[in-house]
């Protein structure tokens, strides 16, 4: 298809290239998309599959026929490299897929949450209304996180996410056939694995060569996946993700 076919562009990112316009707009430019609805979502390491989300209800609404949906990030421009309990964790990614009406199945339900009490945990301090920290290096943009206690909400909520999701669906573990998760840590992709039942041979796992790319990484992995084989058309997958914010979300599809 062509650039000048779309109708929608929702790009998910932390890391904007300016505070406005918005990376979509930048993005639907460069791409000769001109004219159609473009913007960002920041829902931290779950925005891609919020984008996927949001672009799903505008197709089933009938007012968007092709949308694009792109998840990427650059989060090694605000890291702390001084800070080891962050900086080996995160790196820079994208992907993008496209979204269009049909006949067959394809995105089943998508399920969209977050909870602000847990800013705390996990977040980045500075901003435009709540200032710069002069003399810091980057003016202090970086990842402040507590690890421990968010692999503990991770674990947990994500727990209840794939059971919400197959609730909604009228399906069960053994429906899924592959699990793709966003990349933040092995322990957490372990755990949901186990949740649905899942040997890790039907996980695909990137954390170890591409790092945590927040809202690059679901779309990266399945990239991944699509292209060695591993998933073939037909296939039941649930795609999950858990980000600052707290956010958290999921897309069962039917690739």
């Amino acid at each position: 298809m062509k650039a000048s076919e779309l109708d929608l562009i929702v790009l998910g990112t932390t890391t904007p290239d300016l505070i406005f316009p918005s990376t979509a707009c930048l993005l639907q430019h460069r791409l000769g998309a001109n004219g159609c609805a473009a913007f960002d979502v920041n829902a931290a390491c779950s925005g891609f599959l919020y984008a996927l989300g949001i672009a799903d209800q505008f197709i089933r609404g009938g007012q968007v026929k092709k949308a694009l949906v792109v998840g990427s990030e650059t989060l090694s421009r605000m890291i702390d490299w001084t800070d080891r309990s962050t900086c080996v964790l995160f790196g820079d990614g994208a992907g993008a897929v496209v979204l269009e009406p049909s006949s067959e199945p394809g995105i089943i339900t998508t399920k969209l949450h977050a909870d602000g009490g847990y800013k705390h945990l996990l977040y980045n301090p500075v901003g435009v209304s709540a200032g710069f920290l002069e003399g810091e290096p980057n003016h202090g943009i970086r990842v402040m996180m507590t690890g421990n206690e968010v692999f503990k909400v991770a674990v947990k909520t994500l727990d209840r996410i794939v059971g919400e999701t197959l609730e909604a669906a009228n399906m069960h573990e053994s429906d899924v056939d592959w699990l793709i998760p966003h990349q933040a840590n092995l322990r957490i992709i372990e755990a949901t694995a186990k949740r649905l039942k899942l040997s890790m041979d039907r996980v695909v796992v990137t954390v170890d060569r591409h790092g945590n790319t927040s809202s690059g990484s679901v779309p990266l992995a399945l990239d991944e996946a699509v292209r060695s084989g591993k998933v073939q058309r037909g296939q039941t997958l649930l795609l999950e993700a858990f980000g600052g914010g707290f956010t958290w979300s999921s897309a069962l599809l039917k690739y």
